[in-house]
């Protein structure tokens, strides 16, 4: 696919190199200031070429009347957008600008698929929809592409004869098509001759918001899915369950849940909202560690130590009283969540920072011997734990994902091969450097701790990360500190996140994240869309940004 990229974007290059070329040796090739050479006298009588006003009359009328010459255009520029698109083929033209009878127009055949896109551009630009007519002049036509023309999520937007055309072969690429056609209204008024040729280089791109350490309320939180929208973001993860709250109403288990907290009726509105924008919620119920808040209403679940000290967020997995309290959440909230993705967590279990697990929970290290054979250890257990979850959300349809340290190397059980890692950390107990992930053939997300990670209050040596060295530091390929893995492992990773996590929850308000974030989250929609790096630099990024 890169290779044919390349090769349309060569053939593009040269059809423009050419054509400047025919302007420096043709007679009526060069623009008038506005973009149009003022056209010559019209004799009276004549009608007007199209876009020209007649002269008036000539004292002496010629006898044989000259044609109105046609109006002569600049070769025309890419749109100007944030992610940049990945290819336009320019073409001389006055391009499209919204007029007071445009319409978008939908077919009729593609209405039940697009008709939601195309109220919401009609919407944005101040235009009538219909799914009833054909696209006439001034019009936006969206529509789908056959099956197979393209790869997911791309678009071909094509401005041509007064009129604009968005096609891609699924909703999502014609949904990002509007986006850019917007961005671009946005920033000049009107959209440039010629076809752009659009799509993600990656298929995992969003952001990740902790609302269990600091309550967000929905409205925010729907400000953020139009935010990401608009960036071509489509993946919204959501940790609701930590140490210090449960943020979702629940029905099985109202004696958890935290006040404040998301009403399942706020949920539903926030996923549905999400879905009318091809974005995804990916929720997290973090286990077996980060149990804090289920174990203040269940403290015969808490795991303790040979000594009987509690360990501060987690649960005793040799307790089948715990399972099965996690797994009635589990089915519980696989409704409200209909995506295709699933969190696990099962980061940072803290008897695995004990220096000898085995003599420190003898109830563990017993239980993982009797279900995985006599050398098996505590980390075995998390292990069957992690794959125990997975099960239960597995016939549901959903891909199970899970953070890296909770993927341990060297035992005797193994994680599920469809468990994707969503690697943060090479620092904690039982993570690893990217490589042996990499590997052993995991698929994997980016959510690296040291440019992707916005902690509310900068514990831990950690410090708000910022657009500039996002935008000209990281890349998908960086998934631990700066050092790229070899690009040869492109394939196994999915995508990135930019992660909000709120350990010190009153450090910043709702709107102080909101503007701390946008920078960030804007480069980070650039480089996850098109890992190459970008032709503008950064002070321009930013003003490009900041106009949008």
């Amino acid at each position: 696919m890169r290779q044919y990229d390349h090769a349309r974007r060569r053939h593009s290059t040269a059809t423009a190199t050419a054509a400047a070329l025919l302007a420096l040796v043709l007679p009526g090739c060069t623009a008038a200031p506005d973009n149009t050479r003022a056209p010559a006298p019209t004799p009276a009588g004549t009608a007007s070429a199209p876009g020209t006003a007649a002269a008036p009359a000539a004292s002496e009328p010629s006898a044989a009347a000259a044609p109105a010459p046609t109006p002569s255009y600049e070769l025309s520029s890419a749109p100007r957008t944030v992610p940049a698109v990945r290819e336009h083929a320019p073409a001389r033209g006055p391009g499209w600008r919204p007029a007071a009878d445009a319409r978008v127009v939908v077919p009729a055949a593609d209405s039940a698929a697009l008709a939601d896109e195309g109220r919401l551009l009609a919407g944005e630009l101040r235009m009538q929809f219909t799914d009833s007519s054909a696209a006439r002049s001034g019009d936006v036509e969206l529509a789908l592409g056959a099956q197979g023309s393209g790869a997911p999520e791309s678009y071909t937007m094509t401005v041509r004869d007064g009129r604009v055309r968005i096609t891609g072969p699924d909703e999502a690429g014609v949904f990002y098509g509007t986006r850019t056609l917007k961005q671009e209204v946005a920033r000049a008024g009107s959209a440039p001759e010629g076809t752009v040729r659009d799509g993600p280089a990656h298929a995992q791109r969003g952001l990740n918001l902790d609302i269990a350490r600091k309550n967000f309320t929905a409205a925010w939180i729907e400000d953020r899915l139009r935010q990401m929208a608009d960036l071509k973001l489509n993946q919204l993860g959501l940790h609701f369950s930590d140490d210090q709250a449960f943020r979702i109403e629940s029905d099985t288990h109202p004696e958890i849940v935290s006040t404040p907290h998301l009403t399942k009726a706020e949920v539903r509105r926030i996923t549905a909202l999400a879905a009318r924008l091809h974005i995804a919620v990916v929720p997290e119920i973090d286990s077996p560690g980060h149990l804090g808040a289920v174990l203040r209403a269940h403290p015969d679940l808490q795991l303790r130590d040979a000594q009987g000290k509690a360990v501060k967020g987690a649960v005793d997995i040799a307790n089948p009283a715990a399972a099965r309290l996690v797994d009635e959440l589990l089915r519980e909230y696989l409704p409200l969540f209909p995506g295709t993705f699933w969190h696990l967590g099962a980061d940072e279990y803290q008897a695995l920072v004990y220096r000898d697990p085995q003599a420190s929970f003898p109830q563990l290290a017993r239980a993982a011997r009797e279900r995985f054979g006599p050398s098996a250890k505590v980390q075995d257990l998390a292990t069957g734990w992690l794959n125990d979850r997975a099960a239960v959300v597995r016939p549901a349809g959903r891909v199970p994902k899970a953070w890296n340290d909770g993927f341990f190397a060297g035992g005797v059980v193994q994680p599920a091969a469809d468990i994707q890692a969503e690697y943060w950390t090479g620092r904690e107990i039982g993570a690893r450097p990217p490589l042996p992930y990499l590997e052993e053939g995991r698929k994997v997300v980016n959510l690296n701790d040291e440019y992707l990670y916005y902690v509310l209050g900068e514990p831990n040596d950690f410090a708000y990360p910022t657009g500039q060295r996002i935008y000209e530091e990281w890349t998908p390929l960086v998934l631990r500190g700066s050092t790229p893995v070899p690009a040869r492992y492109a394939p196994q990773i999915l995508g990135a996140r930019f992660a909000i996590w709120c350990d010190l929850a009153g450090a910043q308000t709702q709107e102080q994240v909101a503007a701390g974030i946008r920078l960030p989250l804007a480069a980070l929609a650039q480089k996850v869309w098109d890992e190459r790096p970008p032709q503008q630099d950064w002070a321009a990024f930013k003003t490009l940004v900041d106009r949008l």
